[in-house]
């Protein structure tokens, strides 16, 4: 049974003021209403599905020697963020005591004082679900950051780089714009669910990780193209699912405003899917399901800021735009294309919320009816100076502390954030992890097949040809003493020619022919 007031369902009087009442003397639950905690707990689950999300969608678009690599760093991090969302993240951010507007204070350390008080966010749900909740976000937007690595990043600095910035990044950024002591949250920014600290700052953090790391040998650029485009899909569609949870769960309950959340979330990502794919196909006349993927996801990213602030519509497509050409145009190697998807999504759906905003969508949710005012549909001209002030707030603090952190690391004995060219030459997963995405040994058929071994007429040794003026590549197997041969021994496959190969790949697919891994290329 809902209620016909505006606000809470109930109003708080808990006989402890601090934690929310003493759950052995009352229930605890009985300020809030059970389909709203629901909603919340499923949102927050739906939200903790993007990571692995993530890692799939990063891991298809980078090498498949690195593929491994890229799943381990996003899913550690989560490690990491819950472990500093629990210690200290959630005060730094949420906390009520602290006034000065930039970070919180330890009031909640250790999630202490953290029980059925009304959230920060919204009365309708108590501060321990919100505390949860809002541990996905932290943990998403740090994902996003993480994948600066890909191809060529150490993975202990980076994990080391994920707790700091947490919290001298993350965590500033949204007690700005959540906390109700914050700057912009008393300045008046409208920020749903996170244009700023979710989508500014994991693009400007990506881009500073990544100037900091340095560019990839152009080298080995040649001929760069995703190793998985299944993989890339399944991530895409793992984040659309977790995005409802992420937008829809925004309005801290089971109500209109989720509903056209959602509804927008998936206007805007199917809008931009189908205008990237027809500049797909304008530039190459095919169509790209990566493109495709892109296009969701640029949606999504746009609607974060804004789908719980304008009406129903696809305008948040119009976000499409050349992006990438900004992280060209840099000279940084954002090989993920974070900041291009992730920071210019948010930017704009920032500055939707000063054109589109409406208070008649805020007041969907019961709380805010008549209390917040929306950007130029209703005649808040001011808004759209406020919103930029936030933005550029954002993307400078972001891009400069992450900067700052990672050069600091960087700089520590045994932190260098960089993989020697050696070790970005066999893949991180060869060289951080020691386990791969797939079969080693067809990894190693791969090479052969594209750098074939030729008779040394010194030596009576098959030697590596370098292929695509690649010479590291040859000098891996042909130095040191290491001989093709003996290389390929270790690994349990012959290439002493490739007739010989040829002659012993015949031999193991009679034994096995289902095996598709024995099938020379």
């Amino acid at each position: 049974m809902s209620y016909s007031w505006v606000g809470a369902p109930t109003e708080f009087n808990g006989t402890n003021e601090e934690t929310g009442g003493d759950s052995t003397t009352e229930n605890l639950n009985q300020w809030y209403q059970s389909g709203d905690q629901a909603f919340i707990i499923v949102a927050a689950c739906m939200v903790l599905i993007m990571v692995p999300g993530i890692a799939f969608l990063y891991s298809g678009l980078s090498r498949r020697k690195s593929a491994l690599s890229l799943i381990w760093v996003v899913m550690m991090s989560f490690s990491v963020i819950i472990f500093q969302w629990y210690f200290w993240g959630y005060s730094l951010a949420f906390s009520s005591t602290a006034t000065n507007g930039f970070i919180g204070d330890l009031h909640h350390f250790g999630l202490i004082n953290t029980l059925a008080k009304p959230s920060p966010g919204s009365p309708l749900i108590p501060e321990l679900l919100y505390s949860f909740y809002q541990m996905q976000f932290c943990a998403v937007t740090g994902a996003l950051v993480i994948g600066a690595t890909a191809e060529r990043g150490r993975v202990l600095p980076a994990m080391v780089f994920t707790f700091f910035w947490a919290t001298i990044v993350y965590c500033p950024v949204a007690c700005w714009v959540w906390n109700v002591n914050g700057w912009a949250f008393k300045y008046g920014v409208l920020d749903y669910a996170g244009g700023g600290p979710v989508e500014i700052v994991s693009g400007m953090s990506a881009l500073a990780y990544s100037w900091v790391l340095g560019r990839r040998h152009e080298k080995m650029m040649l001929n760069f193209r995703p190793h998985n485009v299944s993989l890339i899909t399944l991530g895409t569609i793992l984040l659309w699912f977790g995005w409802l949870g992420f937008n829809g769960g925004s309005a801290f309950g089971a109500n209109l405003r989720a509903v056209m959340a959602c509804w927008n979330s998936c206007l805007t990502a199917m809008f931009a899917a189908m205008t990237w794919c027809l500049l797909d196909f304008r530039l190459a006349k095919k169509w790209s399901m990566v493109g495709w993927c892109s296009g969701v996801i640029s949606g999504l990213v746009a609607a974060t800021p804004a789908s719980g602030f304008i009406p129903r519509g696809p305008r948040s497509s119009w976000a499409l735009s050349p992006e990438c050409a900004v992280t060209s145009a840099l000279r940084i190697d954002d090989s993920l294309d974070v900041f291009a998807e992730h920071g210019i999504g948010g930017m704009v759906g920032l500055v939707f919320n000063a054109l589109f905003g409406a208070g008649y969508i805020i007041g969907l949710d019961g709380v805010n009816t008549g209390a917040i005012t929306g950007g130029w549909l209703d005649h808040n001209w001011k808004q759209l100076y406020i919103q930029i002030a936030y933005i550029v707030a954002c993307t400078a603090y972001s891009f400069v502390v992450s900067a700052i952190i990672a050069k600091i690391i960087d700089i520590i004995p045994g932190l260098h954030l960089r993989a020697s060219e050696e070790a970005e030459l066999l893949g991180m997963d060869d060289d951080q992890l020691g386990e791969f995405a797939y079969d080693y040994v067809e990894v190693r058929r791969d090479f052969l097949a594209w750098t074939p071994a030729k008779e040394d007429p010194h030596s009576g040794h098959a030697q590596i040809v370098p292929q695509h003026g690649i010479e590291e590549h040859a000098h891996m197997a042909n130095t040191n003493g290491t001989s093709l041969e003996s290389e390929a021994e270790k690994i349990g496959i012959s290439a002493r020619a490739p007739a010989k190969q040829a002659a012993i790949d015949k031999e193991v697919h009679e034994q096995d022919p289902r095996d598709p891994a024995t099938t020379t290329q």
